[in-house]
C-alpha cells in the first residue's frame, strides 16, 4: 500500500518515515484516534513501507542494494500476500469449528484478505458480517498469540523486516495479551508490531507501556471534501456538506453516502426511544427493549455509541451555534423541537446512563435485563424543558 493512498495524517507519515530513514522504528507502535481517522490506513502503508525497503531511496542504509528488490517486494505486497508481513484481527468460533478449537487469524485469512482488497478503511461491523458472525462477541485469543510467537520466530525472507499488524489488540483475552506481553519483553529480531486500537485504555498497562503511542487525530474537512471529490466522484457541493457532518470521520462520511446505512436505522431507535420515554409509554418500551435485544451485542454497543453522539449533538444544538454541530439533516430535523429535552439537568445522567449500558453490554450481562432498565432509567432522566 503506498501513502498516497492515506487520506490525510501527513504529520503521522512523515514522522514514521523519518524513523524508518533515521534507523529509530521502535519495536513496538500503538496507532490510536477516533474511529474513520485513518490508524489502519497508515499501520499498512508505514508496513509497506518498512518491508518494501523503499526507506532506502531517502538515503539512509539498508539491507538492499538495488531497487528491483524494491519493486518485486511491493508487487507482493499490493496483494497483501507478502511473507514477512503478519496481520492478527479478532476472530469468532463458528458452529463448524471443534469444541475444543481456539479460532486463530488463519482460520479467516481469506475472509480477512477480501475486506482489504476492498480498502484499508473498514469497520468491526464489515468485518464481523465478512465472517460471518452471529451474535459472537470477536476477540484475539491466546491460541492466535501462539501463532504469531511461531511466524514470528522464522527468519524474514527478505533479510529485511518482519511486521506484525495486531488490528484492535484491546479484544485481546487475558490469556492472549500475557503472551503478546511475553513477546513484546524479548521481541525477535528486526521485528515491528504496530497495533491499531480503538480503546487502548482497554490494554493491559503493561503492554501499553512496551509500545510508543502516536495519536492520529480527526480528518480535516477539507481532506475529506478532496478525497469525497477525488476518489467517489461527489459534487463539490454535496461533498462539502458531507465532510461538515463526517466530523473528522472518512468512515462516517462514506456512511453518509450510504443512504441504507445502519445509522438511520440506529437514528428511527433513538428518536422512538426519547418519544415513548417522554410519553411514559412502558407497553412498548418493553417492546423497543425486546427488538434491540435480538441486534446481538456488537450492533448493541455500536447503537449505544450513536446514542452517546446523538445526546452530545442535541445538548449543543441548544446553543444555537452551527459550527458546533455535526448532524444529518434527518438528524436535524428531530433535534429542532427535541434538543430542548436535554439540557444541563440530565446531560450528565443521560450520558452515564449510556455508558453504564455499553460496559454491561461488554461484559455480557443480559441484554434484555440491561435495556429495559435502560428504558427505565430514561423515562426519570428525560426532563421537560
Amino acid at each position: 500500500m503506498e501513502w498516497k493512498e492515506v487520506i490525510g495524517q501527513q504529520e503521522t507519515a512523515k514522522r514514521l518515515m523519518l524513523m524508518a530513514q533515521d534507523g529509530h522504528v521502535p519495536h513496538a507502535l500503538l496507532l490510536c484516534g477516533p474511529t474513520g481517522c485513518g490508524k489502519m490506513a497508515v499501520a499498512l502503508a508505514f508496513a509497506s513501507y518498512l518491508i518494501s525497503g523503499e526507506w532506502q531511496l531517502a538515503g539512509a542504509d539498508s539491507f538492499m542494494t538495488d531497487t528491483s528488490h524494491i519493486a518485486k517486494a511491493k508487487a507482493m505486497l499490493a496483494q497483501w500476500g507478502h511473507p514477512d508481513l503478519h496481520f492478527s484481527y479478532p476472530t469468532i468460533k463458528l458452529p463448524s469449528m471443534s469444541t475444543d478449537h481456539q479460532p486463530v487469524s488463519n482460520d479467516f485469512a481469506r475472509q480477512w484478505l477480501d475486506l482489504l482488497s476492498e480498502g484499508p478503511y473498514f469497520t468491526l461491523e464489515q468485518w464481523m458480517s465478512q465472517m460471518g458472525a452471529a451474535n459472537q462477541q470477536a476477540i484475539i485469543t491466546g491460541a492466535e498469540s501462539d501463532e504469531l510467537t511461531r511466524k514470528l520466530s522464522l527468519k524474514s525472507s527478505q533479510g529485511g523486516y518482519k511486521v506484525a499488524v495486531v488490528w484492535l489488540p484491546e479484544r485481546m483475552n487475558l490469556t492472549s495479551a500475557n503472551k503478546i506481553l511475553k513477546l513484546l519483553e524479548e521481541p525477535p529480531q528486526q521485528t515491528v508490531f504496530i497495533m491499531v486500537s480503538e480503546e487502548p485504555e482497554k490494554l493491559l498497562e503493561t503492554i501499553r507501556s512496551r509500545t510508543q503511542r502516536i495519536d492520529l487525530k480527526p480528518l480535516k474537512e477539507e481532506e475529506i471534501r478532496e478525497a469525497l471529490v477525488t476518489r467517489r466522484g461527489i459534487e463539490e457541493e454535496a461533498a462539502q456538506h458531507i465532510a461538515r457532518t463526517a466530523h473528522g470521520s472518512w468512515l462516517r462520511a462514506l456512511s453518509i453516502l450510504d443512504t441504507g446505512n445502519e445509522n438511520r436505522m440506529f437514528h428511527d431507535m433513538f428518536a422512538m426511544l426519547m418519544r415513548l420515554a417522554y410519553m411514559r409509554n412502558l407497553k412498548e418500551l418493553k417492546k423497543w427493549s425486546e427488538a434491540v435485544f435480538s441486534y446481538g451485542r456488537e450492533k448493541q454497543r455500536r447503537m449505544l455509541l450513536y446514542f452517546g453522539q446523538q445526546v452530545r449533538e442535541n445538548f449543543m444544538y441548544n446553543f444555537q451555534l452551527p459550527e458546533l454541530n455535526y448532524m444529518t439533516q434527518e438528524e436535524e430535523n428531530f433535534s429542532k423541537k427535541f434538543a430542548p429535552y436535554i439540557n444541563e439537568k440530565n446531560i450528565i445522567g443521560i450520558s452515564e446512563l449510556i455508558e453504564r449500558a455499553y460496559r454491561d453490554i461488554g461484559q455480557n450481562a443480559n441484554a434484555k435485563i440491561v435495556f429495559y432498565d435502560f428504558c427505565l432509567q430514561m423515562i426519570v432522566l428525560l426532563v421537560t424543558k
